[in-house]
C-alpha cells in the first residue's frame, strides 16, 4: 500500500522521480533559503521562491531520501522544518529528507478493528521493554495478542528534547523519536501489528507544543494566540487571523500518521484544552477529514476529554462532532475513590458507592450536569442515546498513574483480591476497556513522571512538579514533596520499565491467567457484545452486579468490592431462563463460568460459596466476582 491519492503531503519536504520539493508556510517573511547541511558537501543555502498565501517552495533534482536540511527565514536560523520526517540529531538539529512511499508494506488487505470490538491496550515506547525501542516493542506483539487485546496504543511518538519524556512535550510533530528508531521501525510495528490481527491508535497533541524544540513560532506569528489560554501558555490558534492554515497544520498530521505509517486511529490528548470560536470545530473538521481520507479501512478517532460532551461522539448529521469515542475517566476516579480512598483534587466530586459506580456504568460517564465542587461549576451532559461502546474507560492508564507523586499503580494500594474483583468488573461493562501496560500481571514497576531537558528547564520543571502537590493534604510538608522523585533523574525513568521476567512469577502469573480469561471470555460470549442490554444493580453497600443479556444468553457478574458477607441474588436470578446447571447447583439454570478466587488466578484462593437454591445467594469470603450464565459451561 503507498501513500493514498485521497491525501498528499502538503508541506515539508516530498521526494520523487524528479527530486525533492521543499515547502514550509512562512507568511510574515521576505526571505526563506534551504539550507542543505548533508555531510561531505558542506552547508549552502538556495533561496526558496514564495507563492501564494504565504508558502515558500521549490523542487531539486540533486537532493532525495537521506539528504539533512533546515530552513533560514530572513537571515535567521537555520531552523529544522516544522514538517520534518526525521531529526536524526535531535528536535534543535537538521531535518532529514524521508520517503514514505518506499517502505514494502505486506497489509494490503488489512481494514483495521471496529470500535465494537476494541479492547485497547495503551504503552510507552521507552519503558515497555529494557530496550524502549520500536523494534523491542514489536517483538513483544504476540504476546500482546495471546493476552487477547485487539488493539495497541502508543503514548505519543512525536521526537521531543533529550532521550526519555512520556511524549506529551514533543516538539518535531511528523517525526518519530529517534531514540525509539527510525521511520522505518515504527512502520515495521505497525505492519507486524496488522500480520497479527491488532489494531494500532497513536496519543496525538494538538492543544500545545513542548517548551523546547519546537520551531513554529520561528515560521509564523499565526500558529498561537492569546486570545485563548492553555494550561502551556498562549492556545493553539484554530479561529483567528491565519488559522485556516493553522488547521491545515495540524490535520495535515494527523493525515500523514495514518497514511504514512497506516496507524488505526488517533487519540487526541486533552481536547477540551482545544478552544475554537468558528463555525465549524476543529475536532470535527479533523474527524471528517481523517475519516474521508481513508474510505476502505476503519479509522478510529478518540478525545481525551473531561467535561463529558456527549457533542463530540454525536454523528455529524445529527449536529455532533463525529468523534468514535472519548475517554470517560469518571468510572476510574469512582473506583479510585472507593477503594484506594483517594478525596484530593477532582477525587472530592466523587462518593464511590456502589450505586454511583452502578449509575456511572449504565450512564457512560456519571456527570451529566450536576454541580462538580473542584470546577465549582456544572459539569457534563446527557449521554442518552449514546452508544456505550463511545466511552472508552479504565481502571487504570498512564495519567492516573503518573500524575500521582510516587506513580503508584492502583493494585499497589488496594489487596490483590479487591483488585482481580474489579478487573473482571472491567472486562465485562459495555464501554470500551482501556488496560495500561502491565496492568495485566499487577506490574511492581511504578509509572513516574520523568523528562531529560536542558538544565535551566529541567531544574524548573522538578519545581513545579513538586510545588503542583503542596495543595495536597499529604504533601503540605516540604520534606515531604522533596521525596517525590525527581522528573530529570534517569532513575526516575529506568524505575517505570516493566519488568519482564515477572509474568512467570507468581503473584503476578495468575493475575495475568486471569486477564487472559475475562479477555477469552469477552471475545467468546454473546452476551458481551456490543448490542446486549446492560442492567447494572446495587445489591448493598459492598457488592454490585453487572447483568448483560444476549439474543441468547444472559452473563451476571456479582462484584464484591469489600470484605465479606451474604449476597441476595434472588432479584437478579430468578428472571433467568431455564437451561441445564453446571458447577452452580440447579432449579435456575445459571452455571459459573469463573471466579476470581480460583486457585489459578489467587496464590491464596478464599473462594465464595454460591447457593442457587432459595433463596439464591452468594458468601463472599473476601473481595471477589462471580460470573454465571445462562448457557452450560464445558
Amino acid at each position: 500500500m503507498t501513500v493514498p491519492a485521497l491525501w498528499q503531503p502538503r508541506l515539508g519536504a516530498c521526494p520523487g522521480p524528479a527530486g525533492t520539493r521543499f515547502r514550509v508556510w512562512a507568511p510574515a517573511s521576505r526571505q526563506v533559503e534551504l539550507v542543505v547541511e548533508t555531510p561531505g558537501t558542506g552547508r549552502h543555502a538556495r533561496p526558496l521562491p514564495t507563492g501564494a498565501d504565504g508558502l515558500f517552495e521549490a523542487r531539486f533534482v540533486d537532493l532525495g531520501p537521506g539528504d539533512l536540511y533546515r530552513f533560514r527565514i530572513d537571515g535567521q536560523g537555520p531552523f529544522p522544518d516544522p514538517a520534518s520526517r526525521c531529526q536524526p540529531e535531535g528536535v534543535h538539529g537538521p531535518s532529514m529528507v524521508v520517503d514514505p512511499t518506499a517502505f514494502d508494506w505486506s497489509d494490503r488487505t488489512w481494514t483495521g478493528v471496529p470500535l465494537e470490538d476494541l479492547v485497547v491496550y495503551e504503552l510507552h515506547v521507552g519503558t515497555f521493554t529494557p530496550e524502549g525501542t520500536f523494534q523491542a516493542a514489536q517483538r513483544r506483539l504476540p504476546y500482546l495478542r495471546d493476552l487477547g487485546v485487539t488493539a495497541v496504543e502508543l503514548m505519543p511518538v512525536a521526537d521531543f528534547p533529550g532521550s526519555r519524556n512520556w511524549g506529551y512535550d514533543g516538539a518535531a510533530l511528523f517525526a518519530p523519536a529517534r531514540c525509539y528508531g527510525q521511520p522505518d521501525a515504527l512502520r515495521r510495528l505497525v505492519d507486524e501489528a496488522h500480520r497479527l490481527g491488532l489494531a494500532v491508535l497513536l496519543d496525538v497533541v494538538y492543544n500545545h507544543v513542548g517548551p523546547d524544540g519546537a520551531y513554529l513560532h520561528a515560521f509564523s506569528p499565526f500558529y498561537f494566540t492569546d486570545r485563548h489560554a492553555s494550561p502551556w501558555g498562549a492556545g493553539v490558534n484554530l479561529d483567528g487571523d491565519g488559522s485556516t492554515h493553522v488547521r491545515a497544520f495540524f490535520i495535515e498530521n494527523a493525515l500523514h500518521w495514518v497514511h504514512e505509517y497506516h496507524v488505526d486511529g488517533l487519540r487526541l490528548d486533552a481536547t477540551h484544552a482545544i478552544e475554537d470560536d468558528g463555525p465549524r470545530h476543529f475536532l470535527a473538521e479533523l474527524a471528517a477529514r481523517v475519516k474521508a481520507s481513508a474510505p476502505d479501512r476503519q479509522v478510529l478517532v478518540i478525545a481525551e476529554d473531561s467535561r463529558n460532551l456527549a457533542t463530540i461522539v454525536t454523528p455529524p448529521d445529527e449536529g455532533g462532532w463525529g468523534l468514535d469515542a472519548v475517554w470517560a475517566d469518571d468510572l476510574h476516579h469512582q473506583i479510585r475513590r472507593r477503594l484506594a480512598g483517594d478525596a484530593d483534587g477532582y477525587y472530592q466530586d466523587y462518593r464511590g458507592t456502589t450505586a454511583d459506580i452502578a449509575a456511572t456504568i449504565e450512564r457512560g460517564w456519571f456527570f451529566t450536569g450536576q454541580r462538580s465542587a473542584f470546577l465549582d461549576a456544572p459539569r457534563g451532559t446527557d449521554p442518552s442515546g449514546i452508544p456505550p461502546r463511545r466511552c472508552v474507560v479504565c481502571v487504570q492508564n498512564h495519567d492516573q498513574i503518573g500524575n500521582r507523586a510516587f506513580g503508584e499503580r492502583l493494585h499497589h494500594q488496594i489487596d490483590l483480591a479487591a483488585y482481580r474483583a474489579v478487573s473482571a468488573m472491567l472486562l465485562v461493562v459495555p464501554e470500551t476497556p482501556l488496560l495500561f501496560m502491565g496492568q495485566e500481571w499487577a506490574a511492581s514497576a511504578p509509572f513516574l513522571f520523568f523528562t531529560d531537558h536542558q538544565p535551566e528547564l529541567g531544574r524548573l520543571v522538578t519545581e513545579g512538579r513538586r510545588r503542583e502537590f503542596a495543595r495536597f493534604a499529604a504533601f503540605a510538608d516540604a520534606a515531604t514533596r522533596e521525596r517525590i522523585p525527581d522528573p530529570q533523574a534517569e532513575p526516575t525513568f529506568l524505575a517505570s520499565r516493566l519488568d519482564w521476567e515477572e509474568p512467570a512469577r507468581e503473584p503476578h502469573a495468575g493475575t495475568r491467567r486471569l486477564y487472559a480469561a475475562l479477555l477469552a471470555l469477552r471475545r467468546r460470549e454473546t452476551a458481551l457484545r456490543a448490542d446486549a442490554a446492560t442492567e447494572v444493580v446495587a445489591l448493598d453497600e459492598s457488592t454490585l452486579a453487572v447483568r448483560r443479556t444476549g439474543a441468547a444468553d444472559t452473563l451476571l457478574a456479582v462484584v464484591r468490592l469489600a470484605g465479606g458477607g451474604t449476597v441476595d441474588l434472588g432479584s437478579l436470578t430468578g428472571a433467568a431462563p431455564s437451561a441445564p446447571a453446571s458447577r452452580g447447583g440447579s432449579g435456575h439454570g445459571w452455571a459459573v463460568v469463573l471466579h476470581t478466587e480460583e486457585d489459578r488466578f489467587a496464590g491464596d484462593p478464599a473462594p465464595p460459596t454460591l447457593r442457587l437454591d432459595d433463596p439464591p445467594a452468594a458468601d463472599f469470603v473476601r473481595p471477589g466476582t462471580i460470573l454465571l450464565t445462562t448457557r452450560p459451561v464445558p
